[in-house]
């Protein structure tokens, strides 16, 4: 039987299902309006902008590096424009396949694969990380010809640091490095982030270090329209970047290197400073290093060898170095007598060659003694128990309040990052440096050897050196800086760096007149005067020997019997002119005797340069090298006419 269909039913059905679809579709409708509404209006600008970045990149441009020059404009750092072979990890695929491919068209040493591999631990995948750098004309052009082969690998002009006269003065200038993880975090910290975009080196040591700011210069942007593989098409806009202002330092870098040869292969430090100024000349540590070994990094076999050398060639030892300045300290303890009242200058000290305390002997320079000893003789012939005496009297707490004003175990302040504070000792020292019961407690036996400069007395060859300056300007001091003005990158106009006004110590010009004549009677009668025989300037100075290690009561010094670095080192202080100081210094030869034999003739040369333009003969040279001269020998050269560099 055949089932008739309800006509009205399906109609109804139909209907309703229409309505559905209807329903749908027109939900469907509202919600691609609304989409297209949020997306073309509310979030038209975000949008815009996306579109705007993912057609464009902005390439930071970085500024050159500042250049460095010395007080008459020779420099010191510079750049030189080179190419260097880079490699995208995020585009080159098999990295040591890509390598390993690169390495038939150019030369990479396995140095250059070990520095590739540290790059790429501390940087991004997209970053752009060298291969190998100052490639040549023909390295660069038989890359070019298969560049097809080698996805994400180009060639890129960068510009290099460079110090062209190598170990000069490299402890003062320092050097720049790759920034490591540690930098690049306390720069991300730091409001200079986007100045340090693309930026891929800073200062490390010295100057390099220490004016960092100002070297760097402004970093500028380039807006380049790309392809849809991230390919630069055009520049769109460009802000330049401002290259580094250069600094200009007080070294005169002839004298600088005038006594880094008169050093020879000896250890030690010299620092000499303008007592009117504080500016500093010359600040020497030997031995040096090379910094331009360190501008790419530093390869394992140069690190090994700089930094296993039993003669620490990266120790400052102008600045971290610290050592008992032995009998250099007198002038300064003569001079605390005289303000405090302990002593007058004709006062007498009976010198027998040795000064007995709580059962223990301090000897002095000699077993006969001095006899009757007065200041003015003290100082002249350096006696020892003269000064024994004297600290007794005077007490640890004394010559700490006397000695700090001077800059002895205080921080200078010089314009280089990393300087040692060194140790002027006090009681209080003692109670805080050592806590266990009765160990803090100062005894009177430890002041006896702080009046010759032994004893817990350490301090740099920088703050004696600014002692010096100090006491050779009437008691005006000045904070020893290097670097005395900055050179606009763009206009060359010269700014004068800001400088804290001297200190005046308030001196009583009689006492510093006494300690003056002294030490103008050590040049002429006394420990020094064969060292400045013949000179046409009238100087003011003091040698000193400090003890590297202890020697037992009962033994007697041998040099003959001890390891080098066990031996006295050797020191000298002095100003010059004596009446009108230009210059004074402190030099310092570690484990090399007498400072009469071996510092106070370098300081001769020095001298001689800085007052009457004279560089020593070679025959003069070699002979302080060996520590094997006194006054000058041979016809002197022309300072002018002696080249910085070797032809």
């Amino acid at each position: 039987m055949t089932e008739l269909r309800n006509s009205l039913a399906d109609a109804a059905r139909f209907r309703m299902r229409a309505l559905a679809v209807g329903i749908v579709a027109l939900a469907a409708f509202c919600v691609l309006t609304g989409r297209l509404f949020f997306l073309q209006v509310l979030r038209h600008e975000d949008l815009a902008a996306q579109a705007e970045s993912n057609r464009t990149a902005v390439v930071p441009i970085v500024p050159g590096r500042g250049l460095i020059l010395d007080r008459n404009g020779v420099v010191l750092a510079s750049n030189y424009s080179a190419y260097t072979l880079e490699i995208t990890p995020a585009q080159a695929g098999d990295l040591d396949e890509t390598i390993a491919e690169l390495s038939r068209v150019v030369e990479i040493q396995p140095r250059d694969r070990r520095r590739f591999k540290q790059l790429l631990e501390q940087a991004r995948n997209f970053e752009s990380l060298p291969i190998r750098t100052r490639l040549s004309e023909q390295e660069v052009a038989r890359f070019a010809a298969q560049r097809y082969r080698f996805p994400g690998v180009d060639i890129k002009a960068r510009l290099f640091r460079n110090y062209p006269l190598g170990e000069v003065a490299s402890h003062a200038i320092g050097y720049i490095g790759r920034i490591n993880q540690n930098e690049k975090t306390r720069i991300q910290d730091s409001d200079d982030e986007a100045n340090y975009r693309g930026t891929e080196y800073i200062g490390k040591l010295g100057i390099e270090q220490s004016f960092e700011p100002v070297l760097h210069g402004s970093t500028g942007v380039e807006q380049m329209e790309t392809s849809a593989g991230g390919r630069a098409v055009r520049s769109l806009s460009s802000y330049p970047a401002t290259p580094g202002d250069a600094v200009l330092l007080a070294l005169d870098i002839r004298l600088q290197k005038l006594v880094e040869d008169l050093f020879g292969a000896r250890r030690g430090a010299l620092v000499a400073i303008d007592p009117r100024s504080g500016e500093v000349l010359a600040l020497v540590s030997k031995p040096t290093f090379d910094p331009n070994l360190f501008v790419e990094g530093i390869d394992v076999e140069n690190w090994t060898a700089l930094n296993e050398s039993p003669d620490k060639p990266l120790l400052n030892r102008a600045l971290r170095g610290t050592y008992p300045p032995g009998s250099t300290y007198k002038p300064f303890m003569a001079l605390a007598a005289l303000e405090s009242g302990k002593r007058t200058p004709s006062a007498i000290t009976q010198d027998n060659g040795s000064w007995s305390f709580g059962g223990h002997v301090f000897r002095s320079h000699s077993d006969h003694g001095l006899g009757a000893v007065d200041m003015h003789r003290s100082i002249v012939q350096s006696s020892n128990v003269y000064y024994y005496a004297l600290a007794n009297d005077m007490g640890v707490d004394l010559m700490h309040d006397f000695m700090q004003p001077l800059g002895f175990g205080q921080i200078t302040g010089i314009d280089l990052h990393g300087e040692l504070r060194g140790l002027l000792p006090s009681r209080e020292w003692k109670r805080n440096a050592y806590r266990r019961p009765g160990q803090g407690t100062w005894y009177a036996g430890e002041t006896i050897s702080l009046g010759i400069g032994q004893g817990y007395n350490s301090f740099t060859t920088l703050q004696l050196a600014h002692a010096t300056a100090t006491l050779a300007n009437a008691g005006l001091r000045h904070r020893p800086h290097l670097a005395i003005a900055t050179l606009d990158a763009v206009t060359q106009e010269r700014r004068p760096l800001a400088r804290e006004p001297a200190v005046d110590l308030h001196y009583r010009p009689e006492n510093l007149e006494v300690v003056r004549r002294a030490l103008v009677g050590v040049t002429q009668e006394g420990t020094s005067a064969r060292a400045f025989a013949g000179a046409r300037y009238l100087s003011a100075g003091k040698t000193g020997t400090a003890q590297a290690v202890s020697i037992g009561q009962k033994d007697r010094y041998n040099a003959a019997r001890l390891q080098e670095q066990q031996r006295d080192h050797a020191l000298y202080i002095a100003f010059a002119p004596a009446n009108e100081p230009r210059i004074a210094l402190a030099v310092l030869v570690e484990n090399a005797g007498w400072g009469a034999g071996v510092a106070a003739p370098i300081a001769r040369r020095v001298f001689d340069y800085w007052l009457l333009g004279e560089y020593p003969s070679e025959e003069d040279m070699l002979a302080v090298q060996k520590g094997a001269a006194t006054a000058p020998i041979g016809k002197p050269r022309l300072a002018a006419d002696v080249p910085l560099v070797e032809p």
